[in-house]
């Protein structure tokens, strides 16, 4: 029996990278789609083809699709800030609409569209589910109006044109091969190094981001499509986050937790200084309209329908911060 083969978009990234060689290691023949000017480091070993491409070319995207038996569109513009917001939500909309049109015209049978539970509204009473979609207009931030844009984008051409996708949403991953790194992995390497002194009242649920490859993995197999997939981890209060980093780092952890209004006007100090530098700030106002909520998920409908299961986010934690530490960026 000839093996299957599979487009991975974003196979430099942090979370395009685990998913290609989860598919690899299951059997498939995966092509991986990466830009020029993408850095490099989690291609070495790459397990299959590697296309120098752009999402936002659709004739491009097209080439590499050719005789590919699925796709698995993971490449996205991470960012929580930008000089020009717009830009991000430009890459993110734009760029997923030329690999869905890309796949239509190559006739793709089957899909995974890499989607995030930024498209969906918390829940103040219990962790959130995909049954919560949010509305452009009541996303924080231009990543994630950008994430939900997209994600509608994607639900349409389901329902009017027959696109065969499913969309999975995944939490916040950490674990290896966080190359820039995220925003969340930048606050690992901050707080491992001892430079996050305090920290405000919220939380958010991490992934082990090989987790997430196995939920993309499962979710091409056996998820329906159109429908949407979270594929999450555990909840976390960021105080007893930033206790295991020191915990693991061998540091004392932080014991001071700050009222949100008053870092306002530090976050606008910070974004200035960043479109001075051009350096994305550690501190945003949108990062702190964020953390009024806790950023609770609940991945019971992916193990219940897919077989999904993850592992304690502290094996994450202490994967990371072991990568983070092999590439030199903890002392």
């Amino acid at each position: 029996m000839a093996s299957r083969s599979i487009l991975v978009t974003g196979v430099s990234g942090f979370v395009g990278s685990a998913v290609a060689r989860r598919f690899a290691a299951a059997g498939w023949q995966v092509r991986g789609l990466v830009r020029a000017t993408s850095d490099r480091t989690n291609l070495q070993g790459f397990p299959g083809e590697i296309v120098t491409g752009d999402m936002t070319d659709r004739a491009g995207v097209a080439a590499a699709l050719a005789g590919a038996d699925a796709l698995a569109h993971v490449a996205a513009d991470y960012r929580l800030w930008a000089r020009d917001p717009q830009e991000i939500v430009r890459h993110n909309a734009e760029g997923t609409a030329a690999v869905m049109e890309a796949a239509l015209d190559a006739g793709t049978p089957r899909i995974v569209y890499t989607s995030s539970v930024a498209t969906l509204a918390p829940d103040p009473a219990a962790p959130a589910t995909e049954d919560r979609p949010l509305a452009e207009a009541q996303a924080i931030g231009a990543y994630k109006r950008s994430k939900v844009v997209a994600e509608r984008l994607v639900e349409r051409m389901v329902a009017e044109r027959g696109l065969p996708a499913v969309i999975v949403n995944p939490s916040t991953p950490i674990g290896p091969r966080d190359v820039k790194p995220t925003p969340t992995g930048r606050i690992l390497v901050e707080a491992a190094n001892g430079r996050m002194p305090a920290f405000v009242d919220t939380g958010l649920n991490l992934v082990h981001v090989d987790d997430v490859a196995d939920g993309h993995l499962l979710a091409l197999e056996k998820g329906r499509v159109g429908r949407r997939y979270i594929l999450g981890g555990d909840d976390v209060l960021l105080g007893q986050l930033l206790h295991d980093i020191a915990t693991l780092a061998n540091r004392r952890p932080p014991r001071t937790r700050l009222p949100i209004a008053p870092l306002v006007p530090l976050a606008w100090g910070a974004e200035l200084w960043g479109q001075v530098t051009g350096r994305e700030p550690m501190l945003t106002r949108d990062a702190l309209k964020m953390a009024r909520h806790h950023m609770f998920f609940s991945s019971a409908r992916a193990e219940r329908e897919l077989g999904y299961r993850h592992r304690p986010y502290l094996a994450g934690v202490a994967d990371a911060l072991g990568w983070f530490r092999e590439r030199e960026m903890i002392r």
